[in-house]
């Protein structure tokens, strides 16, 4: 506002010229375009008025080009029960998905938007019916039923050729491939709906609908309904980037680009490439990852080529082959992560510095593993879920399991967790920690 003094000396306020009314919610501006559109007579039967039908609606969106993703809960069953009219209101959602579409799309400045989806947390457990995400207006399916399946593979899939050691997996109770289920798409394409256990073709890759995003520099590529991504992960991931700065305040993190060269990285959970990517970028010669999703592994190597490094997908029965390539992400389950690394291409592996082990709600059935990788100096980031006011003494815990499995082994190492990274809050009161174990033999610097 601008201060003005009128001829009698009374002082008053007027409009600024530069002052601009704040921008309405592209949400809500669909909202209200979308009740102008319906019939009369579901306006009359309405049992809300437009300002509670409007507070119930999302305020937040992330897009990804060309799709947009709403908060979870949006405009559930509870949305639709206040329309009045349930049914007949959602005959006309489609019109209502179009208007969102296009007036997120004029915020956004991000060329045209045409896939609309609701998030969802990853439920850890998968029910005997459930498939790769919902279709539709209302909730996802219930995931409570977790009873273990026995269903044998098809014979379609028996058919597709080797197939990495998944079958077993897919059929577990335990949604191990941390599949996206809950997500609930609302407009697009999103790809075929396919069975939990389908192993994907080719065909499949090319059929599916595939977006990216750019954090640190590192652009990331996934499919939304077959795979999971972490916007919240963006912190760790430059934290890597940085760890090894000669700035840090730890002594032994202190490591020139020159000594990283020659190194190698293991990531146990590898994924679509979230941490992968940025060991990659910190210089180390070569990052080596296990991954049991066949869709994340097909989104790690779009995600490579799109970031120009070299990369290869290894399956179960084939040899590793570590002589050229940045990245190589192995398709099977980590329990065989050692052995295979003590075979052939040991010498082209080099020094392994750091072992990441990137599961939550907890990775410590990989920490014994990691600890066998890890053959010489270095670190082990160890992910875990817990309570705030458990966390220092968890890491004294973990301290004193790493240092039972060292003596145990009648290694001259020392296992110190020199640092807790707080990612970012999974629950009240619990934090995505990560615990940072230091490695080393006696009185030596890495």
């Amino acid at each position: 506002m601008d201060i003005a003094e009128t001829t009698s000396g009374r002082i008053t306020a007027r409009p600024s010229q530069n002052s601009r009314p704040k921008p309405i919610n592209p949400i809500e501006a669909a909202i209200r375009s979308w009740l102008h559109m319906l019939p009369q007579e579901l306006l009359l039967d309405l049992d809300s008025s437009l300002e509670s039908l409007l507070s119930r609606a999302p305020k937040r969106w992330v897009v990804y080009p060309p799709m947009v993703l709403l908060p979870a809960g949006s405009f559930g069953d509870d949305w639709w029960a206040a329309m009045g009219s349930e049914q007949a209101a959602s005959r006309n959602a489609i019109k209502l998905w179009d208007l969102l579409l296009e007036s997120i799309g004029r915020r956004e400045g991000k060329g045209p938007l045409t896939h609309l989806a609701v998030n969802s947390g990853i439920p850890l457990h998968k029910s005997q019916s459930q498939g790769l995400g919902s279709q539709g207006l209302g909730m996802p399916a219930n995931v409570e039923d977790c009873r273990p399946t026995v269903n044998k593979p098809s014979q379609e899939n028996q058919d597709r050729g080797p197939d990495f050691d998944v079958r077993g997996v897919l059929d577990s109770y335990e949604n191990l491939l941390r599949t996206p289920s809950g997500l609930i798409m609302l407009q697009g394409d999103f790809g075929p709906a396919l069975p939990s256990e389908t192993v994907p073709t080719e065909k499949d890759f090319e059929e599916a609908f595939w977006v990216s995003t750019k954090q640190n520099g590192i652009i990331q590529v996934w499919a939304p309904r077959y795979t999971m991504f972490s916007r919240g992960n963006v912190k760790e991931k430059a934290r890597l980037l940085d760890f090894h700065r000669q700035d840090q305040t730890l002594p032994s993190r202190r490591l020139a680009k020159e000594k990283l060269r020659g190194d190698s990285v293991v990531d146990l959970y590898a994924g679509i490439g979230y941490f992968v990517f940025s060991y990659v970028k910190m210089g180390l010669r070569r990052v080596i990852g296990w991954e049991l999703n066949p869709w994340s592994v097909e989104g790690l190597r779009r995600g490579s080529v799109a970031n120009g490094w070299s990369v290869k997908v290894v399956r179960s029965h084939e040899v590793l082959d570590l002589e050229d390539d940045q990245i190589v992400v192995v398709l099977e389950d980590n329990r065989n992560a050692a052995k295979r690394l003590q075979g052939p291409g040991r010498k082209e592996r080099g020094r392994t510095r750091h072992v990441n082990c990137g599961l939550l709600p907890s990775s410590k059935e990989s920490w014994e593993t990691a600890l066998e990788i890890l053959d010489n100096d270095g670190w082990l980031h160890l992910h875990e879920n817990v309570g705030v006011d458990s966390v220092q003494g968890r890491a004294q815990e973990i301290e004193e399991l790493i240092m039972r499995w060292l003596k145990k082994t009648d290694e001259q190492r020392f296992a110190k967790v020199e640092h807790v990274e707080y990612v970012k809050t999974f629950a009240p009161g619990v934090w995505h920690c990560v615990f940072d174990v230091y490695v080393n033999s006696t009185g030596m610097r890495p």
